[in-house]
């Protein structure tokens, strides 16, 4: 469980510091065990993979010393305090100074290896979010519009780089919240529109008797409150690109027209015996089967035929949970900016519910809860878990899979690079490979 990382062990005591470092050797804990501070301190660095036991009397530089150099080296590093009896006052200082926890002597092995293990786990969990911070801070282009590292995300950004400069219209097919209107953005961004007008209309926003008004322009005097000349959102769009969110709210008589511009390529307002020349790609965007609102005559079909050729479907959250953690990261961070307030710690216990929650609102959901947790400066509560959550191993599994992925994708899937970069031998390396079923050869 605690693969790559280790605890490093403080006791001037020969007899006691062999005995403890069996102990948690047996129970699969990887030690480095020394016989003072001083011979400790410079296997201590910013990012390491360890926590510290130290006991707090000892030659030379004390337990409280080494806990400062410590907090120094990096404030998040565990330390534990191993304390005589009665020193409990001294103890509680020390954890007001930054201790992680402190055992007081004389204690059970088991309390020893419960407190190493918990030391352990929230290491890993600050080392994950401190490399997925450095994957978000080291994004640019698609990859900072459209977060995540699972499969499904990479082959989502392949698609709309493979279509954004292309003359087809696109439609959009996802959930509530998970981002179809973002993901139109990207197709515009990196297309050779990018430097005309992005325009985004909610079909189910508007009232079907301005509905035509909006979308297609009206002379002056078209009708009666028409006082003078609009141009539609068609038009508006000229040379750039047009959104149609939840299409399946746009009026049967509508949807004839749409159909005939999508042909055409031509508009004519309303009062208009014109027709106007349109240059733009029509991204429509959905959550429903248009192809069954068709059978059932709430949709035309011709209309989704002539859309239903370049398609972008977008999975739900919970189809790509080794996300999750990244993208709360990164709305946490921006929820700390926008109403200037500190990020709070993400415990174990916050990542459990995280991991454990099915997010009908997608990532909308997530940056909404995201916003709570800075509001409410992370308290509990921070989404409703199921009665089973998922267990802490297959969480960490989770943010392990997607790191690994990562350094592969940045060293174009050569295993030797990746050995190095996370710090980890071949042999375990290829059986996180194994375990999590990646394969190099898909990142060359």
């Amino acid at each position: 469980m605690f693969e790559g990382f280790k605890v490093i062990f403080v006791e001037d005591d020969p007899p006691v510091r062999a005995s403890l470092t069996q102990t948690l050797e047996l129970a699969g804990i990887a030690v480095s065990a020394f016989g003072s501070a001083e011979e400790a301190l410079p296997h201590i660095v910013a990012g390491a993979q360890v926590v510290v036991i130290t006991d707090v009397r000892l030659p030379g530089m004390d337990g409280l010393t080494l806990l400062e150099r410590v907090l120094a080296i990096e404030a998040d590093l565990p330390v534990v305090l191993v304390t005589a009896h009665g020193d409990i006052a001294m103890a509680v200082r020390a954890m007001r100074a930054g201790a992680y926890d402190f055992l007081e002597k004389p204690f059970a092995p088991e309390r020893f290896v419960e407190t190493a293990e918990r030391a352990l786990e929230k290491r890993m969990l600050r080392v994950a979010l401190n490399d997925l911070r450095a994957q978000l801070q080291s994004r640019i282009g698609i990859e900072a519009a459209l977060l995540g590292t699972s499969a499904v995300m990479q082959e989502l950004r392949r698609k709309i780089l493979r279509l954004a400069d292309t003359s087809a219209d696109v439609m959009i097919l996802g959930e509530t919240g998970t981002g179809k209107e973002l993901v139109a953005r990207c197709l515009h961004d990196h297309s050779s529109r990018r430097d005309r007008n992005f325009v985004a209309i909610n079909c189910g926003g508007l009232p079907e008797t301005l509905f035509e008004s909006e979308l297609f322009g009206h002379e002056s005097g078209a009708f009666t409150s028409a006082g003078k000349r609009r141009i539609g959102k068609l038009e508006h769009a000229n040379g750039g690109t047009l959104l149609l969110d939840e299409i399946e709210s746009m009026p049967m008589a509508l949807q004839i027209k749409l159909l005939r511009v999508l042909q055409e390529r031509k508009v004519e307002r309303l009062g208009s015996n014109e027709l106007v020349p349109v240059n733009l790609r029509i991204v429509a965007a959905t959550k429903s089967d248009l192809r069954v609102l068709g059978e059932q005559q709430k949709f035309r079909s011709d209309l989704y035929y002539r859309l239903n050729v370049a398609v972008l479907q977008l999975p739900a959250l919970r189809e790509r949970r080794d996300d999750i953690p990244m993208l709360f990261e990164h709305f946490v961070a921006a929820a700390s900016v926008r109403y200037g307030l500190p990020a709070p710690e993400l415990t174990a216990g916050h990542l459990r519910d995280l991991m454990a929650h099915d997010w009908p609102g997608n990532v909308r959901e997530i940056r909404n809860a995201a916003d709570r947790f800075v509001l409410e400066a992370g308290s509990d509560g921070l989404v409703h878990a199921p009665d089973t959550p998922t267990p802490l191993t297959q969480q960490m599994d989770l943010v392990e899979k997607a790191l690994i992925e990562h350094a592969l994708r940045e060293h174009g899937g050569q295993v030797q690079k990746v050995m190095q970069a996370l710090g980890i031998a071949k042999k375990t390396l290829y059986d996180k490979l194994h375990r999590h079923g990646i394969e190099p050869d898909r990142f060359r």
